[in-house]
């Protein structure tokens, strides 16, 4: 593996504070409180990178050690990626600290020469013990040792600088920044109370050491200006002059700490911005560059790399490993068996690191190269089995550099599909020359991934070229017994008889490896042990040979010293054994050490995060934890308002956890994990004992990641006078009082914006960072701390959220989220459906949103709208949707939508039904789904995955039939077993008529399968195929009862819940009648047209039994006496030829459906009278038929067709096609209690939700196509033609018909009036004229001849455009003919003062006086300027006075009409000539629209006479202006997809719409039909009329335009509709014969 990209790369911008304490207590609060957060923010939304500040606590003035610091200062300096040292100098030279350690032979001469100038070293001495275990011997200082020294600090600190300065590059000199302030006057004569002049630190009998004012100028003025000429280092002096009677006042100082952090902030900025924009350091990738899979197989990666590292002991199992991997055709995985921290996940990292690539071994393999793949599958992002196989997907097809399986890019593929793709993969891809291995590690963590399952997904035997390598406990035994189930053939090989894997043992490590690893780790860290304490570890090391706890042991012996007091003596009784026992003991040291609180909270964070933490967010976890900032409250002071821990008081913890707590790469974050799990058991046992501790620490850390405290929101802290440093236990209430305090912690956006500043809300993709630790650690902390509503309404059902789970390319990951959430862990499941509803919706829509995650708005737009009436918690995910609108400023909502072409479902495919088709198949009302296929395999399906049906019985049993019957499963197999299932009960199966088969002397049902089943208690009957009798048994004994001898064949039972009776329809019309308690035949009823009975259907009260046979016709009996029947009627349906296929009963609506191959025949069981029937379509025959939603819908499969249809029962209307997945005719259609499950022959299984069916099938359409939409005035209703006799009335505000106006023929055109009251439709030779508010036909006028109809703006005349008679002009209110016009006008027009009709003949316009029928004015280009004729023209109701007139050559002409003046405006090129059909102008001819041509639309500037162009993303099919000629809206064919995708979203028309001003697009959206109407209102509403019959409304807003206030007046339309099954639209009659006819020209006669 290329160890480059396990390098460790500079993560963060880490900065070192560097100051004196004691002076600089406001310039840090200043640079704490107004600096650092700013800084934190920058770095995050610029670069993804933390900003984090070392150095000196405020509270703490002691500060950190000499060690601790130097530790400090060189982890910013190699792990920055920018400035690492800020340097503050003021008025104080700091006292130095003394070394913490000093060789023997110096400190002796130290003493020697104080001791010969008479000077007492007993302060030294007792400070200082000597230590045996340092390498050299050296005598160490104690902790918490303060004593007075002034041994020529100067030196000592010029000494440092200059081995600093010496031993950095340039580059990181340039990455330090040092302020200085001067203080000039700074002791005023009123000092003396503020700061007491300091006592000379002076030993007396030593030379005379330089003061702290000779110190501080020459660093000041010697030493710092010479780093600034030698390298260049960045020094900022200010010298702040002082009034010198107050000195350096307070006010003073808060002027120069003001200035410091504008110059700081600046500055830091300026180098953090260049030093990243010039590569210093290898920044964190943008995590969008690449999806979640590629992510993780760079991490897993690193963590091989990282593990690898940890290999300190040649171990003999590597041989091994690299045996078998030298081996050719090994069809047998190999298993590294272990038990905990025996290494088996560092030993199979070293072997991945040795062995990928050329491999040396054996002449056959020498050139080989190998492929290696390892899954560290515990420390998966994601755990689940279908994540793992999709990450090996996805890392073979990298490696192989093949292109992954078009099924692949499912966002939640079923187990089945990805061991389908793994197989193909594994068959494909590895050659002779480039073999595969691929390693597991951690499959047997019960917590983590379900081994055994993962296990089942893995081809057997292996394909050729590839080797298996997995880790596994002993104590697994689950895990190993399905591995020796899924690979027999290496049974004999690799299992013992034990069934525990013998392959590869790995055992504890030899004792002397762990002790050479023990003293290698002592002398890299400068320590050794005295031989009594050697001989101590040996002894331990003996009873736990194990590298992890040699490496603990190395920390504990890291703390001995040989002066430790006697009690602290290091023996067998006082050192750890044991791992466990080797953590507490380190935990208790640290407890010691940092205080109990801060650790405890700090490790128990760590240990449940779910991917680990960055120290950036442990550093504000513990700031938000109220527990530990308590402990850093001073007890004399108030808390300042904003207030954090110490990072220093973090960096100390974490450098001592350095080697457990390691740091990795987790979608492109650096987080800190453990090393090993053990620390993790370790921290839960002894931390986290109590659920409501792990609660508590879950709600905080969803607080913290859902951004609860950031952006200055104020957490309070109860105080009180006892709260301080090292003060824990309980307070008393009295003393307890709440303090608001700010923690800063990170702002938790969804996106980072590079300038979050800015006021867009919609910042492009390429300056955005998704913040996806708050996606990944979230979802987790709210479900663990039981927010299951906040998770449900707050995440999973959150635009925003979804968009920014897309843009960070885990949309698979939100589909399995939404969809098997309850799979992981949430029992209180809440919003069901509405998770459902979006999974299906972003599965549907995921071939689009894999590559444009921000189209999510508009496929939410167009998908959602039609179900929130079923799901009305989504309407505030829709309400984001519109929040988006207004946002942006701009864009296109969906104010009505129309019906939805597609419903969401799941799926599932059986890739093995390709081979073996599937021939049977039966569900349950609770939805569980078996189905068998040719070979005799069984799959069982109850959600989303389907598993195979495998029995522990010898030989395997192979199905031939599946039923079912309530929530039980009967299968049927070849050797004539019956097993009964009941999918709810804890017993799995039962072989429910085995004591019938040992009763039975005859084998004639041993080649029969079941026909049916029902079950009554604990009662069952059963009857078969062919055979004339029924079974009675008792399920609990598997005891046959009775059996029910008939005289034919049994093709149908009734047993009903009483269980007294059993009814059996048969062959040659004929019922029996049994009673169960004897096995008694009754009665026997017969028809005499000897048809099979197919159905038995008993009233409530089992006094009537109705029959229906393979004719369709029913026989009514009254069985009230159950010896005696009676024939009380017999209905016949009509054709009695066709096939009979299936029957469906809806008991609650009473309806009894009968399907035959050619028709559905419905019956009303309440008076058993045929309801309805209804055909076939021509061509086709019925497969099968079901009744859905109570009989409000048929739902009906076809022959040869690969669609479900669904009718709606009222008006026999196909309205939906339900698209099964595969090209093959649905085999079975399932009707179970909330869901409709279809299964195809050649294995997919397609399940939607009844409801969801319901809802949009119920959505409003016409009978037919829409083919115009006439829009009122006020826009508040609209009219639709659709081509049929009907005129509908939609009414926006209930997105539903309204009214029905009637015609004797197709409706052919409509005008409505100005003022809304009147409407005028065309139907055949007759005009209809419309009272609109009460429906009323108030003429009926014959013989008009009319083409079009119009009305003036006046509202008071009429007129009728004939093109072969008379055109007449006509008053609207009495039908009377004002004049008659004699010729024809072609394109004609009112003029917008009610003067003219305005027209086309013969190349000229004409001008009709509508009071006399003459011509009264005439425009002729060919008598003007030019030969050429008018193609087009315009009125301008805004300039009545005016038409704008088109010729053919291109010209373009206003017409004064009263005037008879032309003007000729300007000549259009040839290219751009105007194309009449499509030719449209603004009401104030602004704008005039033109022509398409392809994806082109050519539009004409009038007022400033140019030409503009819209191109549009595909074909143009329909285009027009808005009113006020701002927009132009079109709608195109998408552009064609590469990948070849055929969905909706890919294939049907886009709505589109363009502001003419600036050509800035608004909005599109993908309308998923064909449409075939277009129009647009004058309060910017689009209105698309569709095929199918519905008609969806659109609005335009923009920020320029007025689509805010239509924005506003219909916010709420569209959320709810009423049921369309109660209220049907009223209808209106037509006058029955015509109240007036027009009497013919003699023209019109000839």
């Amino acid at each position: 593996m290329d160890d480059s990209r396990t390098a460790s790369c500079k993560s963060c911008i880490k900065v070192y504070l560097c100051s004196n304490p004691e002076d600089s207590v406001v310039e840090r609060r200043a640079l704490r409180e107004n600096v650092f957060p700013r800084l934190r923010e920058h770095c995050r939304h610029t670069y993804g990178l933390d900003f984090k500040v070392r150095g000196f606590s405020i509270m703490c003035i002691t500060g950190p050690d000499q060690q601790t610091r130097q530790k400090l200062l060189q982890a910013c300096r190699e792990s920055s990626d920018g400035p690492y040292l800020v340097a503050l100098v003021g008025a104080q030279y700091g006292a130095v600290c003394l070394p913490a350690q000093v060789e023997v032979a110096e400190f002796h001469r130290l003493l020697q020469v104080s001791q010969r100038a008479g000077i007492s070293t007993r302060a030294l001495e007792k400070a200082y013990l000597r230590d045996e275990n340092t390498i050299p011997p050296s005598f160490c200082l104690q902790r918490q040792t303060r004593i007075h020294t002034q041994l020529h600090p100067d030196k000592q600190v010029r000494k440092n600088h200059q081995v600093h300065t010496h031993n950095c590059p340039r580059r990181d000199i340039n990455r330090c920044l040092v302020y200085v302030n001067k203080i000039s006057n700074g002791r005023g004569q009123n000092e003396g109370a503020d700061q007491p002049p300091k006592e000379p630190n002076v030993i007396p009998h030593l030379p005379q050491a330089l003061s702290d004012d000779s110190l501080l100028s020459q660093l000041c003025d010697h030493f710092l200006p010479s780093l600034v000429t030698s390298c260049q280092l960045l020094v900022y002096t200010t010298t702040s002059e002082c009034d010198p009677r107050h000195g350096y006042t307070p006010a003073r100082r808060r002027s120069y700490a003001e200035g410091l952090c504008q110059q700081l902030y600046s500055d830091l900025l300026a180098l953090i911005d260049s030093s990243v924009a010039m590569g210093m350091g290898k920044s964190v990738s943008s995590p969008h560059s690449d999806d979640a899979l590629t992510r993780e197989q760079a991490e897993q990666e690193e963590l091989c790399s990282l593990y690898s590292r940890l290999y300190d002991n040649d171990r003999p199992e590597e041989e091994e490993v690299r045996s078998y991997l030298e081996q050719r055709d090994t069809q047998h995985p190999l298993v590294v068996v272990g038990g905990p921290c025996t290494g088996k996940t560092v030993l199979l990292a070293h072997c991945a690191q040795q062995v990928d690539g050329a491999l040396q071994g054996p002449s056959q393999m020498t050139g080989t190269v190998l492929i290696v793949i390892i899954q560290f599958t515990s420390l998966s992002v994601n755990l689940s089995p279908r994540h793992l196989l999709s990450s090996l997907c996805h890392q073979i097809a990298h490696r192989y550099n093949r292109n992954p399986e078009p099924s692949s890019r499912d966002p939640n593929p079923t187990l089945t599909q990805l061991r389908h793709n793994l197989s193909s993969l594994l068959s494909l891809c590895p050659t002779p020359k480039q073999p595969l291995v691929l390693i597991l590690d951690g499959l047997d963590q019960a917590w983590t991934v379900s081994g055994p399952q993962t296990i089942k997904c893995l081809p057997s035997p292996l394909p050729p070229n590839i080797k298996l390598v997995l880790s596994i406990s002993p104590t697994q035994t689950n895990t190993l017994h399905t591995l020796e189930l899924h690979f027999p053939q290496s049974s004999s090989a690799v299992f013992g008889v034990s069934g525990c894997c013998v392959s590869v043992e790995l055992g504890p490590v030899e004792g002397r490896g762990c002790v050479r690893m023990l003293a290698a780790l002592l002398e890299g860290s400068g320590r050794r042990v005295t031989s009594g304490q050697q001989g101590v570890m040996n002894v331990a090391l003996i009873s736990c040979p194990l590298t992890l706890y040699a490496r603990l042991l190395h920390r504990h012996a890291s703390l001995w010293t040989s002066g430790t007091h006697q009690k602290h003596k290091v023996t067998d009784e006082t050192l750890p054994v044991g791992v466990h026992s080797s953590i507490t003991v380190f935990l208790v040291h640290l407890e010691e050490k940092h205080g109990l609180v801060l650790v405890s909270r700090a490790l128990s964070y760590l240990t449940l995060s779910r991917t680990g933490l960055t120290e950036a967010e442990l550093s504000d976890l513990l700031s938000s934890d109220d527990a530990v900032l308590a402990g850093y409250v001073s007890a004399s002071e108030p808390p300042p308002s904003k207030f954090r821990v110490p990072e220093v008081e973090v960096e100390r913890l974490l450098l001592d956890l350095k080697g457990f707590l390691v740091k990795r790469s987790v979608a492109g974050s650096h987080v800190l994990f453990w090393v090993s799990r053990h620390f993790g058991l370790v921290v839960c046992e002894r931390y986290l004992s109590s659920w409501e501790m792990r609660e508590e620490m879950h709600t905080a850390m969803a607080d913290y990641f859902n951004g609860r405290w950031a952006y200055g929101r104020a957490k309070p802290l109860v105080i009180s006078q006892n709260t301080g440093l090292n003060q824990p236990g309980p307070v008393p209430d009295t003393a307890r009082m709440k303090k608001y305090i700010d923690r800063q912690p990170l702002g938790q956006p969804y996106v980072f914006n590079s300038k979050p500043s800015s006021s867009s809300s919609s910042p492009s993709s390429e300056h955005v960072r998704v913040n996806l630790r708050k996606l990944l650690e979230l979802p987790y902390h709210l479900k663990e701390s039981g927010r299951l509503e906040e998770l449900g309404r707050g995440l999973m059902m959150s635009l925003e959220f979804h968009q920014a789970m897309l843009r960070a390319g885990l949309l698979g990951d939100l589909v399995t989220l939404l969809e098997d959430w309850e799979r992981e862990g949430a029992s209180q499941l809440i919003f069901p459906r509405e998770r459902a509803l979006l999974a299906g919706i972003l599965r549907d829509s995921a071939c689009l949103l894999w590559n444009s995650p921000m189209e999510l708005s508009m496929v939410m737009k167009g998908r959602l709208l039609p179900f929130l009436g079923l799901c009305p918690e989504l309407e505030g995910y829709a309400e984001e949707v519109t929040q988006g609108i207004k946002k942006r400023g701009s864009g296109l909502g969906v104010v009505l939508s129309p019906a939805p072409s597609t419903v969401p479902s799941t799926q599932c495919i059986f890739p093995e039904a390709r081979q073996c088709p599937v021939t049977d198949a039966a569900g349950t009302v609770s939805g569980t789904v078996v189905v068998i296929q040719s070979d005799g395999s069984a799959l069982v399906w109850s959600g989303r995955e389907a598993e195979e049906l495998k029995l522990s019985c010898e030989p395997a049993l192979r199905f031939v039939s599946v039923r079912g019957s309530g929530t039980f499963i009967l299968l049927s197999t070849q050797c004539n077993t019956q097993l009964l299932w009941d999918v709810t009960g804890t017993t799995c199966f039962q072989d429910v008529l085995c004591l019938e088969r040992q009763e039975s002397n005859s084998d004639q049902h041993s080649s029969t399968i079941v026909e049916g089943f029902l079950m009554c208690d604990d009662r069952m009957c059963v009857w078969w195929k062919g055979l004339s009798y029924v079974s009675v048994s008792e399920v609990s004994t598997s005891r046959l009862l009775t059996r029910l001898q008939c005289q034919n064949t049994v093709r149908s039972v009734s047993f009903p819940p009483t269980g007294q009776f059993v009814y059996c329809g048969q062959e040659k019309g004929t019922v029996s009648i049994f009673d169960t308690s004897g096995g008694t035949l009754t009665a026997i009823c017969s028809s005499p047209a000897e048809s099979s009975v197919i159905a038995v259907i008993l009233s409530e009260d089992e006094r009537e039994m109705a029959c229906v046979d393979s004719r369709g016709h029913v026989l009514l009996w009254c069985v009230a006496s159950k010896t005696d029947p009676k024939l009380l009627k017999e209905c016949c349906s009509g054709s009695s030829h066709f096939e009979f296929i299936n029957t469906d009963l809806s008991e609650e609506s009473c309806i009894l459906l009968v399907c035959k191959t050619q028709e559905i025949i419905l019956w009303d069981t309440c008076d058993w009278e045929q309801w309805d029937h209804f055909r076939a379509p021509q061509g086709k025959a019925f497969s099968q038929a079901l009744l859905a939603q109570d009989g409000q819908l048929i739902l009906a499969s076809l022959e040869a067709c690969p669609s479900v249809l669904v009718w709606r029962m009222t008006t026999g209307q196909c309205v939906l096609s339900l698209d099964a997945g595969s090209p093959s005719q649905p085999l079975s259609l399932l009707k179970m209690e909330s869901v409709l499950s279809v299964v195809t022959q050649n294995g997919h299984l397609t399940t939607w939700d009844s409801d969801v069916i319901c809802a949009a099938a119920m959505v409003p359409r016409t009978g037919a196509g829409v083919r115009e939409v006439v829009l009122e005035p006020m826009g508040e209703r609209f009219y639709v033609i659709d081509g049929s006799e009907i005129l509908w009335r939609w009414r926006l505000q209930t997105g539903s018909p309204e009214t029905h106006f009637l015609h004797d023929g197709p409706v052919e055109k409509l005008c409505l009036s100005p003022d809304g009251s009147h409407l005028v439709s065309l139907s055949g030779e007759d005009v209809y004229v419309w009272r609109s508010d009460t429906g009323q036909n108030l003429h009926r006028i014959h013989g008009s001849r009319a083409t079009e109809v119009l009305i003036t703006s006046n509202g008071h005349i009429g007129v009728c455009v004939s093109q072969h008679g008379l055109s007449r002009v006509w008053k609207l209110a009495s039908g009377a003919v004002v004049c008659n016009i004699h010729l024809y006008l072609a394109d004609a027009q009112v003029s917008p003062e009610s003067t003219f009709l305005l027209g086309r003949r013969h190349g000229d316009l004409l001008a009709v006086s509508l009071w006399s029928g003459t011509v009264s004015k005439r425009f002729s280009c060919s008598e003007r300027y030019e030969r050429s004729t008018v193609v087009a023209f315009r009125t301008l109701p805004e300039h009545p006075d005016f038409v704008i007139v088109m010729a053919a050559s291109g010209s373009v002409y206003t017409w004064k009409v009263i005037e008879e003046t032309v003007c000729r405006q300007f000549l259009l090129p040839q290219m751009f000539l105007c194309q009449p059909q499509v030719f449209h102008m603004s009401s104030d001819g602004s704008f005039a629209l033109l022509s398409t041509d392809d994806d082109l639309i050519t539009l004409l500037d009038l007022p400033h006479a140019r030409l503009c162009r819209v191109k549009a993303q595909g074909p143009v099919l329909k285009v027009c202006l808005d009113d006020s000629g701002r927009y132009a809206v079109y709608i195109c064919h998408p552009p064609a997809q590469d990948n070849g995708c055929a969905c909706d979203l890919h294939t049907k028309p886009l709505l589109a719409v363009v502001r003419l001003a600036d050509g800035g697009r608004l909005g599109r959206l993908c309308l998923c039909k064909t449409p075939t109407a277009l129009a647009v209102s004058e309060e910017l509403c689009v209105y698309v009329g569709f095929q199918d019959g519905s008609v969806g409304v659109y609005s335009i807003s923009d920020i320029t335009g007025r689509g805010g206030a239509v924005r506003e007046r219909i916010q709420g339309i569209g959320r709810e509709r009423p049921c369309q099954c109660d209220s049907e639209p009223v209808r209106w009659l037509p006058l029955a014969t015509p109240s007036i006819t027009w009497p013919k020209s003699s023209s019109e006669m000839t």
